[in-house]
This record gives C-alpha cells, structure tokens and sequence, in this order.
C-alpha cells in the first residue's frame, strides 16, 4: 500500500495499521533468519545445529536467545563515554528501518513511493557506520577502537561501487524511482542487461552488511569480537538486530533493482507477484548465508586492494560501456 499522502488523522491511522504488523513482521523474520542460519550451516558443515529447544527442529532455540540477551546484566565499562556508548546501538539500528519505507515489495505495497527513492536508500543506508564507529570509540578499549577504524573504512571503500554499480540501472530505467525501475523490468530483468553491476552490488552489499568474508570491524579471532567486544544484553541484540534487518533490506533492494521485483516469469503469471518477491528474495538471502560458511576471511589490505584497484575501476568502466550501449540503441 502506497501511504504518500498529505497528514491527516486518517493518514497517520493508516500508517500505523500497516507499519506495526509489518515491523513485527520483520522481527518476526530475523528471529528465524537466525535460525536458518544455524540450520544451514550445521547441514553445509555436517552439524546437527539447533534441535532441542522448542521441540524436535529447535524451532524456538532463537526466541530462547533472545530472552537470554534481554535477561543479561547491561554493562558499561567504567571509563566509556556512557552517552555515545548508549546511544550507538540506536544509530545503528534505527536506519536499518528507515530504509524499508521506500522498497516496493509489490506492486500495491509500498509505504512511500518518492521519486527519489533509490538515491534515499542509499543515504540513510550509509547512516549505519555512525553507530558502529561511535559504538568502537565510546568503549574505550583498544579492540573496540580498532573494530570501528575497520568499519569506517571498509563501509566508506565499498559504498562506492555500491553506489556506482546502479548508475547502469538508473540509466535503463531512467529514474530513482524504485516503482519506475521495477516497471521498467516488466519484459527483461536488468541483471540480464547488467550482470557486471549485479556481481559489484552484491559483494558490495556483503561488505556493506560486515559479514563472511568481509567482517572484519567484528573479527574474532584477532579482535575478541571488534566494536562489539564491551557490548551485553539489550545493546549487543540490538547490533545484531540492525545486521539482520539491513540482510533483509540488502536482499530486498537486490530483488528490486536488478531481479524485476514482483515481476513473474513468462508463462507464470498466474503466480501472485508477492510470492514471485518472496521466491527472488529469498534465493538472494540463501545465497547471503552460503556465502558466510564458504569462504575464510580477507586479510585488511586485501579487503581494501580489491575494492579500490578491482571493484571501483570495473564499476567505472562499466558505466561507459553501459552509457556506450545505451546511446547506441537508442
């Protein structure tokens, strides 16, 4: 449902009827993300995962954790900065969801459609590395602080193939808006059209996200969890928290720009564009996880070789040849 309207009581009753259900929705989808998780990595690895709590499949083994994190004692170190350190979690957390107003997960529900959606996501999705950067300094350990000159860098290098890996998509639709880039794949998915783009934005989405192989503002085997380390109870889910939400956003905005979004297959139409969503995003979140249990983790200078003298370069020239091909047909 697109809710762009002028304010009213009716408006912001709307907006509350459907926003609720759906932040409860995706909370409801992250607890047992978490979970698929587990489960996938115990079958790739030959582990059994979670199979105890909450039944036979270990259905509730993540609820379980959850109120394990709420339950804990909430420690602050001593000499932190306990303003930054308190609000870093929800400088982190809130733009994971400020970013899920834009997408059109179908054709009838979206709850802001602006004509500039695409450069919206992209700036508050940035917003992130706020929080994880103040979250390393206000601890004031040396692991922390470390963690967090990671993420700044890492998250600043690949935001910019992230960002010029879609200019060969806005110039095939023609605009940022996210509606009139899914409508424009109506007879052929852009990743046909930009399948170099597809390969940059999704590892620099993986980048983006700090996870397998480029998670190294968390680390565990050199920095006992990174900007992460002083951090317990509520404020270490809400980190995590913020991980998953922006997984499921990254999968969503993929889903969007490069794989026709509710669009269906020829000869399939009959199957409801939501569930034609459901099947893309959920191909590209599988892949998220078995990308995290296939591959080791980067060494610093090869996370920053490969984004400034492979990625950066190949988005550059592939906006030349895109803006060539593009020029040429039309």
């Amino acid at each position: 449902m697109n809710l762009e309207q002028p304010p009213s009581m009716e408006g912001f009753l709307s907006f509350f009827i459907y926003v609720v259900p759906f932040l409860i929705f995706v909370l409801s989808f992250v607890t047992f993300a978490i979970l698929a998780e587990r489960k996938v990595m115990g079958t790739m690895q030959l582990r059994s995962g979670p199979n105890r709590t909450g039944g036979r499949f270990g259905l509730l083994q993540t609820v379980a954790d959850v109120f394990k994190l709420l339950l804990k004692e909430d420690t602050i170190p001593k000499d932190a900065d306990r303003t930054l350190f308190k609000w870093s979690p929800i400088l982190a957390f809130v733009p994971a969801f400020m970013v899920l107003a834009v997408i059109p997960f179908t054709k009838h529900f979206q709850f802001a459609d602006i004509g500039i959606g695409l450069l919206y996501y992209v700036a508050i999705s940035s917003l992130s590395v706020i929080g994880i950067v103040t979250g390393g300094w206000a601890s004031n350990n040396k692991y922390s602080l470390i963690g967090g000159m990671r993420a700044a860098a890492q998250m600043i290098s690949y935001e910019i193939p992230l960002v010029l890996s879609i200019v060969g998509v806005i110039f095939l639709a023609g605009s940022l808006n996210l509606n009139t880039i899914v409508g424009a794949q109506q007879s052929v998915w852009f990743i046909l059209y930009q399948p170099v783009g597809f390969i940059i934005f999704y590892i620099a989405s993986v980048a983006e996200l700090n996870r397998v192989p480029f998670d190294l503002p968390e680390a565990e085997s050199e920095l006992v969890a990174g900007y992460l380390v002083e951090y317990s109870g509520f404020r270490f889910a809400i980190f995590m928290l913020a991980e998953y939400v922006y997984m499921f956003a990254m999968a969503a905005m993929t889903t969007v720009l490069f794989l026709g979004g509710w669009h269906p297959i020829p000869y399939f139409e009959m199957i409801p564009g939501a569930i034609w969503f459901a099947i893309k995003f959920s191909l590209i979140f599988f892949s998220l996880m078995w990308i995290r249990f296939t591959f080791p983790r980067i060494r610093g200078d090869q996370l920053m070789t490969f984004a400034w003298k492979g990625l950066i370069p190949i988005s550059i020239i592939n906006i030349f040849l895109t803006a060539i091909i593009y020029e040429i047909l039309s």
